[in-house]
């Protein structure tokens, strides 16, 4: 998960957070996070990133809607970085108590 981009993380929290996701509502949710729109030539392009890294399996809805999961890699980095920054967070909520 190190060599991801920003975007590319959050479209996995994304696609980890819904049932199976199709780009449009992938693309919806990121609106909403940043307050902007998100145009195709940025979204297609990182979700083919994250299949191509194996961390994301896309399947076909129709012939013109595709949905996207989770891969075990994809869920095991996403948990690999949840502990690597709670640590990070456990030392803030330390000092601040």
């Amino acid at each position: 998960m190190h060599d991801l981009t920003g975007f590319q993380r959050d479209l996995l929290y994304v696609i980890a957070g819904k049932d199976e996701p199709h780009g449009l509502a992938i693309k919806e949710e990121l609106e909403s996070y940043y307050e902007k729109e998100i145009h195709h030539g940025r979204l297609y392009p990182n979700l083919d990133t994250l299949v191509d890294k194996g961390l994301v399996e896309k399947g076909e809805l129709d012939r013109r809607t595709n949905f996207y999961t989770l891969t075990r890699r994809g869920r095991r980095e996403i948990e690999a970085r949840k502990e690597w920054e709670q640590q990070y967070l456990d030392d803030v909520l330390k000092a601040t108590a």
